[in-house]
């Protein structure tokens, strides 16, 4: 290895050394011998890359792909930061007023997990399970999500073109979005068949558990004896206000586990004064239940408090931090990950459904079929219940 190389090699290994050093978020079964091993690899190829490339390569463009390439094996929500990113996160810049309302995981492409009620992608027909392969032009390919959220945000009125995936790669779809203030009506609620009240959580924030209160309170002045709570295509928020929701239905036992690297776990426990709302209910999920909805999901189904209906949920509970590295860039990673009730990993796994129903599949640009079978089993199996 010539000097030169050898030179290069350093600048660049010096930041994974550091990943390496960091967290060992590269597996927790990971020997000390087998990182040096893959720290050995990884000067080898950044070798051979200087010495026998048909042309001088790009160091900083080597770097920067070896360290998305790190975060990328990780979780979807783990990312490598350049410096003015690390900046605005550590300036809490604020993200642009104007949104699409598309909620972003990662899976070769940037993909969706559900789109918020009523927001520009939902009217477009954007639906979980499609893949973003583009942001005005920008392939996603490399793009993590702390970068396509961003890419998507702008001023109110503005727009963005994104090219849409859904089913056959080989027939992209060209949408241009107008961006649009955020929605601030996250809790409706209507009676839907004598004695069953029907409450909709289209987003959770720190107001949610309050507003959610208050509407079933109105539901039950006005019939409702039995509840379904739909957090389908529900994403996003903070884990804590997902507890908060839980805590309207869960009198005693454990609503959650924080685990933190090393397994230790902290128990979070329903308080005293918790569990106002004590009528029956089942909860409508699907593959765009995530985060705080997720955690609601995952404590009333521990406790037994209410039946899940729909699909497996994507598996989306952990909390990210910012690590700097010395060159100023730093990694977005998930440092601490939330486990079910009884302890059973639900980041990465996501939850079960107690009764099992599929959401109908939609050609892009078609109108989905009349009705909704999530929500008719649903209301059968309170029937069911009522008639036993």
């Amino acid at each position: 290895m010539s000097s030169r190389t050898r030179v290069i090699v350093m600048t660049i290994s010096a930041p994974v050394i550091a990943f390496a050093i960091v967290g060992g978020f590269l597996g927790k079964a990971m020997a000390r011998e087998d990182t040096y091993q893959h720290l050995k690899i990884f000067d080898d190829v950044v070798s051979l890359i200087m010495s026998n490339y048909v042309e001088d390569a790009n160091v900083d463009k080597v770097m920067r792909g070896a360290m998305h390439g790190l975060a990328d094996g990780l979780d979807p929500d783990s990312a490598y930061l350049t410096a003015d990113e690390v900046k605005q996160v550590e300036n809490n810049t604020p993200l642009a007023p104007g949104d699409v309302g598309i909620d972003l995981t990662r899976q070769y492409y940037l993909r969706v997990i559900a789109t918020r009620d009523d927001s520009p992608a939902a009217k477009a027909g954007i639906r979980t399970g499609d893949y973003i392969r583009a942001i005005n032009d920008t392939p996603t390919r490399e793009m993590s999500v702390w970068e396509g959220v961003r890419a998507l945000r702008g001023a109110p009125g503005s727009k963005v073109s994104v090219t849409v995936i859904r089913g056959n790669a080989a027939d992209p779809h060209n949408i241009d979005l107008v961006r649009a203030p955020i929605p601030t009506n996250d809790v409706t609620g209507r009676i839907a068949a004598p004695g069953v009240g029907y409450v909709r959580v289209a987003a959770i924030g720190s107001g949610t558990a309050g507003r959610l209160r208050s509407q079933i309170q109105e539901l039950t002045k006005n019939g409702a004896a039995k509840l379904i709570v739909d957090v389908r295509r529900t994403s996003g928020g903070l884990a804590e206000h997902g507890i908060d929701l839980a805590r309207l239905f869960v009198a005693n036992g454990t609503l959650a586990m924080r685990e933190t690297r090393g397994g230790a776990k902290e128990t979070i426990a329903a308080a005293s004064d918790d569990g106002s709302i004590t009528l029956p209910a089942v909860l409508l999920v699907d593959a765009g239940t995530s985060g705080a909805a997720e955690l609601f999901a995952s404590a009333l189904a521990g406790n037994k408090r209410a039946e899940l209906i729909g699909e497996h949920t994507i598996g989306r509970a952990a909390i990210q931090k910012l690590v700097k590295l010395p060159d100023g860039a730093g990694l977005w990673l998930s440092t601490a990950r939330y486990l079910t009730p009884s302890g059973t990993p639900l980041h990465e796994k996501g939850l079960e459904p107690t009764v099992a129903v599929d959401e109908p599949d939609v050609e892009f640009g078609q109108t989905p079929p009349p009705g909704d079978p999530v929500f008719d089993k649903a209301l059968e199996r309170l029937t069911d219940k009522k008639a036993a």
